[in-house]
C-alpha cells in the first residue's frame, strides 16, 4: 500500500459561512464545487466543507457534538513572518484566535485558530521541516 492522504472532509453547521471563510482566507473554491459541498484545492491534497448532519448520515453515525475533537489541520509557513501573516488574515476572515503565534519547545514558532465550526487549524514555523518550491512538506526521511 501506498501511504496517502488525498482528501480531508470537515463537518460544518452552515455551508455558505463556512465556505466564506476559507474564501476570505484565500481559498479558492474549486468549479467541483456543488450546493451541498464545497472543494478546496491544497497542494497533493484537497480540503471540503459538507454540511455535519449530512456527513454524519453518510458515515452511518450520529451526529454529537464532540468539544475538542482531538484532531487539528496545519499551515506550515516558511518563516515566522509568513506564519504571522496567515494567521492574522485567519483573524481578519473571522477565525477566532485561540493560542497567539510564539516561539515553542520544539524549537519552532506556533499558534491556533479555531475555524467558525471550532475546527482548530495551528500555523506554525517548523525549521526542521522545509518546504519544497511547491509548499509541499517532506519529513527528512521520505525521500529515501
Amino acid at each position: 500500500m501506498q501511504p496517502r492522504l488525498t482528501l480531508v472532509t470537515l463537518g460544518v453547521t452552515d455551508l455558505s459561512k463556512s465556505r466564506a471563510f476559507y474564501e476570505a482566507w484565500g481559498w479558492k473554491a474549486s468549479s467541483a464545487s456543488q450546493p451541498g459541498v464545497a472543494f478546496f484545492q491544497a497542494n497533493g491534497l484537497a480540503l471540503a466543507l459538507f454540511g455535519r448532519a449530512d456527513l454524519a448520515k453518510d458515515a452511518g453515525v450520529e451526529d454529537k457534538p464532540t468539544g475538542f475533537a482531538a484532531i487539528t489541520m496545519a499551515y506550515n509557513a516558511r518563516s515566522k513572518a509568513e506564519a504571522d501573516e496567515v494567521y492574522a488574515r485567519a483573524i481578519a476572515a473571522g477565525a477566532q484566535a485561540v493560542k497567539p503565534l510564539q516561539d515553542v519547545f520544539w524549537g519552532g514558532y506556533s499558534g491556533y485558530f479555531a475555524d467558525p465550526d471550532g475546527h482548530l487549524w495551528e500555523i506554525a514555523w517548523n525549521p526542521f521541516f522545509p518546504l519544497d518550491d511547491e509548499g509541499h512538506l517532506f519529513l527528512p526521511d521520505s525521500l529515501t
